[in-house]
């Protein structure tokens, strides 16, 4: 069964991102999911699975400048890095597609993970 997972760590201080508000878009822009990743910087469960996980275009909104400001960082206004948008694409719905985000207020990375 497919699914798709996501979690951050924070590189800057070397921890996960627990808190980080993430939003999950179609490819419409039309809202699916909206949650706060847990203690281990990861969302409690799968943002889609099984039926849910549909091929197609999607968008995952990472809030790097609230995380950032919640804990405390001094940052720039406006923050070099506010929201982070990563889009990408669901071509097999029985296959799992982890998206992690590497992050600091100043860069972020990502891959398919596994």
């Amino acid at each position: 069964m497919g699914k798709l997972t996501t979690h951050v760590l924070d590189t800057a201080n070397g921890c996960p991102a627990a808190g980080m508000a993430v939003r999950l878009l179609g490819a419409d822009g039309t809202l699916i999911k909206a949650l706060r990743l847990n203690a281990d910087g990861r969302a409690d469960g799968p943002l889609l699975e099984g039926e849910t996980l549909k091929p197609g275009r999607y968008r995952l909104v990472f809030e790097l400048g609230a995380y950032f400001r919640a804990r405390g960082e001094a940052l720039p206004e406006p923050a070099f890095l506010d929201e982070v948008p990563l889009d990408f694409g669901i071509a097999d719905a029985s296959a799992h597609y982890h998206v992690p985000l590497l992050a600091s207020p100043w860069s972020y990375s990502t891959y398919r993970g596994s």
